[in-house]
């Protein structure tokens, strides 16, 4: 990594950091707004990305929603970018600073560098004051591991490539374990993946009131294979969650198209006339998901999970474009 000079640490905020993933997934939800919405920020903190051109020169507009609903919105021009291994942009909206975050590969780890440098020492004494600007970068850092762990476990133990599948999604109000325990012993086969898993065992996104320990027991998700290579999944819905289920709304047709463009046409197509029960967006677990139900009550789930080598295929060709 390159050496920097400067007189200037009267005026910075500096934070490193060894994360437990490869350069080029870090640099992908970094400079990706699809991804970047979802944990940019200190914590309680949600986003609106207006415009991400991820170019030198090009700008990244967007407001964070405060936990108290007020609206901050940010104006930023990208000035350097360095593939996997530099991005300077400018925050041009008060405060003013400049942003230097630094990529450096070690094995299938990176060493993230993050620097603020503010106008003047004065500058700096009053956002760490007012706005507590080097605690929030230390939780935009906490944010941004967390985010990358949880996609790297939930795209692992879910699909292992792009091809597309239709299953069946189930929804039980605390029995999903005795349910599937029962289909298993009927279909004689066995779980997917790692079998069933439960609610204590994924760290909840930022801003999740926490769980009672009878919640965490429940199952989050769980797949069964029955007939023909049709899969069963299902988790958990009970009302503690603020979920209530009827007879009708407790089972889906999840598809799982094979590229996100698939994914958007067919939801607004099966939408139309229906109604949408969750627009389609990044979720915590990794997938980008949506529900709806289609104009003859019929409900469907939407569930597209990138692979790597797909993220890498369209990451390159991102960066070929704007280049």
């Amino acid at each position: 990594m390159e050496k920097r000079k400067s007189n200037t640490t009267d005026r910075e905020i500096s934070m490193t950091r060894l994360l437990n993933a490869p350069v080029d997934l870090v640099w992908e939800v970094w400079t990706d707004p699809e991804h970047i919405k979802n944990w940019w920020g200190p914590n309680g903190f949600t986003n609106t990305i207006h415009d991400m051109k991820v170019k030198e020169g090009g700008e990244w507009n967007f407001t964070m929603h405060g936990p108290d609903g007020t609206d901050f919105k940010n104006k930023n021009i990208f000035r350097e970018l360095v593939f996997q291994k530099k991005i300077v942009y400018q925050h041009i909206s008060a405060p003013k600073f400049l942003a230097t975050i630094r990529f450096e590969p070690r094995g299938d780890k990176t060493f993230l560098e993050w620097n603020m440098l503010f106008e003047s020492r004065e500058q700096l004494v009053q956002v760490v004051k007012t706005f507590k600007a080097d605690e929030g970068l230390r939780q935009n850092i906490d944010k941004l591991n967390h985010y990358i762990q949880t996609q790297q476990k939930m795209q692992s133990e879910l699909k292992k490539d792009n091809r597309a599948r239709v299953s069946t999604y189930l929804n039980f109000p605390g029995t999903t374990e005795e349910a599937f325990n029962f289909y298993k012993k009927v279909f004689r086969t066995t779980f997917n993946g790692k079998g069933i898993q439960r609610f204590g065992d994924i760290t909840p996104p930022e801003g999740m009131p926490p769980l009672s320990d009878e919640d965490k027991k429940l199952i989050i998700h769980v797949e069964l294979p029955i007939l023909g290579g049709h899969i069963l999944m299902a988790t958990d819905a009970p009302e503690s969650m603020g979920l209530k289920l009827q007879y009708g709304n407790n089972t889906h047709i999840n598809l799982e198209p094979g590229s996100k463009e698939e994914t958007n046409r067919l939801f607004h197509e099966l939408s139309g006339g229906g109604k949408v029960t969750m627009e389609l967006q990044d979720m915590f677990w990794g997938a980008y998901y949506g529900s709806c139900t289609d104009k003859y009550g019929i409900n469907w789930m939407f569930n597209y999970v990138e692979t790597k080598d797909e993220a890498e295929h369209v990451t390159g060709q991102r960066l070929t474009v704007q280049a």
